[in-house]
């Protein structure tokens, strides 16, 4: 519910979910947007999310898509891990190393001056993902936390320059 009640006042012309899962998220995006597409590696996820949303791609983050969006969201993979064991959660080195992979992907399709919202963790080293996300031309800032039992989730808006 966290980032639902952030995506509910969100509204623009193209919308991606990178990671959909169920499609809840990108369900959310629906009313406010004419077309809403979601992507994520996992062939079953996005079987199950075409039930609820009509745009489902199965593929790695963005990367077959080629329309500019005006809003990108995605709850980032953000576990520090050694591998992957569980592609929705093992973020590798710190946390970081797919979540900016994700981001790469992400900005080849948000249009100039769109955003992307994104998830993720004080588990993570986060300040570095910042970092990374701005040396990618982005904007970013924390525009809201929720403290968990063992974590801190962390809500990133970044604004393409």
């Amino acid at each position: 519910m966290f980032f639902a009640n952030y995506l509910q006042n969100e509204k623009g012309k193209y919308a991606l979910d990178i990671g959909t899962g169920s499609g809840y998220l990108a369900n959310i995006l629906l009313p406010n947007f004419q077309i809403v597409v979601a992507t994520d590696i996992n062939f079953e996820a996005t079987k199950n999310a075409h039930g609820i949303i009509e745009n489902c791609i199965c593929c790695k983050s963005a990367d077959s898509l080629a329309i500019k969006f005006d809003l990108v969201i995605c709850n980032l993979p953000y576990l520090p891990s050694a591998e992957i064991i569980d592609q929705s959660v093992d973020g590798l080195d710190q946390g970081v190393l797919v979540p900016i992979q994700i981001i790469k992907s992400a900005k080849n399709v948000i249009k100039k001056g769109g955003k992307m919202l994104f998830i993720t963790s004080s588990l993570a080293n986060y300040r570095k993902l910042l970092e990374e996300t701005e040396s990618l031309g982005f904007y970013s800032k924390i525009i809201a936390t929720k403290k968990m039992f063992f974590e801190e989730l962390i809500l990133v808006q970044a604004v393409l320059n």
